[in-house]
């Protein structure tokens, strides 16, 4: 009888077995399915928290300002100005070098003190247009840069210079180079105190003729250079005024908008084209006013504005007897703007002893106009 019914015994324990196992697992997905909709209620009450978007910090924009070695140290604005270009020091044809005196030297010395208290760099300035002895230095820089032994010589007394004074670099202001073979003697020159300067944690600059004609608008070929060399600076300045002199003189030439942009516009594109970065860039404006009568001498920034504020906002003014024309303010936020929107690495001042003191100083609105980018709503979101 046992035998009998042992099938179906195994049958019914199959049959419950099944029963419980099923009943076990509806039981767990409901469960599973309670927690879901827990979590989902949960999420629609309470917002995820959202990353705020990482913002790209843009490179810090360089105001350049040139000093002439006469001036007062005090009277300059450091807060202002990332770089002070003390010029300028001599070059002589065999290489040596020299400061116009020791009063030059004590004023190099005093500027490097109070920079120091504002974290902005000094640098000295070698050549310019005109030399110590008279006469332009360019027949001297050129022959200093040409031969091999002076060169070095040159190179030396620079770097030596640079380190026993506390100095951040060089400038190269070689005005002009006026062939290939010059071009070539200051690619040489740039190459070498470069290799001296660079390895110290040292910065090299250069200022540069415009190379634009300021009525044509055309590539001025009478001043040479060698693309290849602007690897070696940090810094490249463009002169961009003086425009008066080209063609029949004109004063309004001096240094208009529109010469500035196609300026711009022609270095960009040699930039671009020698895969140089634009940062290297710096568009120079004139912190003087030229005279329409060419036997007046220019006057300053700081002339114009103490003859009469209101000249702050005007781009030529009756002086002198004569029609003065410069930069207003006005027009120098257009060319800082102008170099912000091609992604120049900032401005540069010729010079920076000519400038008003006050609320009218052209230094601080340039430097005001360049440190917008460091708020955040100028950075660009990655």
């Amino acid at each position: 009888m046992k035998r009998r019914f042992l099938p179906l015994i195994i049958v019914l324990l199959i049959f419950m077995g099944g029963f419980i196992s099923g009943t076990l697992y509806s039981n767990t997905q409901k469960a599973k399915s309670v927690a879901t909709s827990a979590e989902a209620a949960h999420s629609t009450k309470i917002s995820g928290v959202k990353k705020e978007p990482q913002l790209k910090k843009q490179e810090e924009k360089v105001l350049i300002g040139y000093v002439q070695d006469f001036r007062k140290p005090d009277e300059i604005d450091f807060q202002s100005l990332t770089h002070v270009i003390f010029s300028f020091a001599h070059p002589y044809k065999d290489g040596s070098m020299l400061l116009n005196g020791d009063h030059a030297v004590k004023n190099l010395r005093e500027i490097v003190t109070n920079a120091q208290k504002h974290d902005t760099k000094v640098m000295l300035a070698i050549g310019g247009w005109y030399h110590i002895n008279g006469g332009e230095s360019y027949d001297y820089f050129k022959a200093a840069i040409s031969n091999p032994a002076s060169r070095k010589k040159l190179v030396h007394e620079l770097v030596s210079f640079a380190e026993s004074e506390k100095l951040a670099g060089i400038d190269i202001d070689f005005e002009h180079p006026r062939s290939t073979e010059d071009a070539l003697y200051l690619a040489e020159f740039a190459k070498e105190i470069s290799e001296q300067l660079k390895p110290n944690g040292k910065e090299l600059s250069i200022a540069v003729n415009a190379k634009v004609h300021s009525v044509t608008g055309t590539e001025i070929h009478s001043v040479v250079f060698e693309p290849s060399m602007f690897k070696y600076f940090d810094h490249v300045n463009l002169m961009a005024y003086d425009g008066q002199w080209d063609g029949d003189y004109n004063a309004a030439n001096l240094s208009p908008y529109s010469y500035s942009a196609n300026i711009v516009d022609y270095w960009t594109a040699l930039f671009d084209k020698h895969g140089f970065s634009r940062e290297k860039l710096v568009l120079g404006v004139p912190l003087y006013a030229q005279p329409q009568d060419p036997s007046i001498k220019q006057v300053s920034y700081e002339a114009l504005i103490n003859h009469h504020p209101a000249n702050a906002t005007k781009d030529h003014v009756e002086m002198n007897g004569t029609t003065y024309h410069y930069n207003d303010h006005a027009t120098l936020k257009k060319k800082t703007s102008l170099a912000l929107s091609q992604q120049l690495g900032g401005m540069m001042l010729w010079e920076a002893g000519l400038d008003a003191k006050g609320d009218q100083s052209a230094t601080a609105l340039i430097s005001g106009e360049l440190k917008k980018q460091e708020d955040p709503r100028y950075y660009t979101r990655k």
